[in-house]
């Protein structure tokens, strides 16, 4: 399983170059294969964003998950044990959304795809792809 951050799906569905050719084509592949995937906290996330007019979308929050859902990204529900996790993360950075997410992907065995410099950095989570490659 591919697990796109936040960033990243939002490059993905802007068509944003700072997406990588080498990243570009890991997710067509993974979009291929039915193993790209997405935590439900990165919805928030853009939620967020909207409400902040930090990004605008085409189309309504609601819409546009359902398109992304139904073009075949799967959304990984946040559970009780991964909050947990997500809590426990040692020496990692404050922001919540992102120790989510690399929960999220440790409990589900997923290669996280980010652009984040403190993800990509820490030093305990292996399971990574720069999205700018």
């Amino acid at each position: 399983m591919l697990l796109l951050d936040t960033h990243v799906l939002i490059w993905l569905d802007e068509g944003n170059p700072r997406l990588g050719e080498n990243a570009l084509e890991t997710i067509n592949e993974s979009l291929a294969s039915g193993q790209l995937g997405v935590a439900t906290i990165s919805f928030w996330e853009v939620a967020m964003l909207v409400e902040k007019q930090r990004l605008i979308l085409q189309t309504e929050l609601d819409v546009w998950r359902f398109d992304l859902l139904q073009a075949g990204l799967i959304e990984i529900p946040l559970r009780g044990t991964t909050a947990i996790r997500a809590g426990q993360l040692r020496f990692f950075h404050g922001d919540p959304a992102g120790r989510v997410i690399v929960a999220t992907a440790t409990d589900n065995a997923a290669t996280l795809m980010t652009a984040d410099e403190k993800i990509l950095t820490w030093g305990r989570f292996h399971q990574k792809i720069d999205a700018r490659l």
